[in-house]
């Protein structure tokens, strides 16, 4: 059975760095490590994030034209990550040898503590 109010009643889409990330109050979200330097910042930083498209509270559902204006994204940086390793493969033409290389992305853990639109909380834990 699914309580009131928690779940995915709930949301809103962001853009970060032109990627475009659904997020939810109360859950982390692993987004590429931006132009900021994490040192200066710190763990447990408020970040606010404006650039919000769209907010579902429920059954309303606030579209922006390309942004909301009033809607801010309020959450803290938990800590540094690193996503999986991506490996590539290349067998260069006419060769019979075999070049590996590959890569760690530098992620930064993020959680949302609360979604805000036209100064009213929509959606908080």
């Amino acid at each position: 059975m699914r309580e009131e109010g928690i779940g995915v009643d709930r949301y809103a889409i962001i853009d970060v760095e032109g990627k475009q990330l659904r997020v939810e109050p109360g859950r982390f979200h692993d987004i590429r490590r931006f132009t900021y330097n994490l040192n200066l910042w710190g763990i447990n930083t408020k970040l606010s994030i404006n650039r919000v498209l769209l907010i579902r509270d429920g059954s309303n559902i606030h579209i922006g034209s390309p942004w909301l204006v009033n809607a801010v994204i309020k959450g803290r940086i938990l800590h540094n990550c690193f996503k999986e390793k991506l490996t590539i493969r290349k067998i260069p033409h006419n060769k019979k040898t075999l070049r590996i290389r590959g890569y760690k992305e530098n992620m930064i853990r993020l959680t949302i503590d609360s979604i805000d639109f036209h100064c009213k909380n929509v959606g908080s834990r």
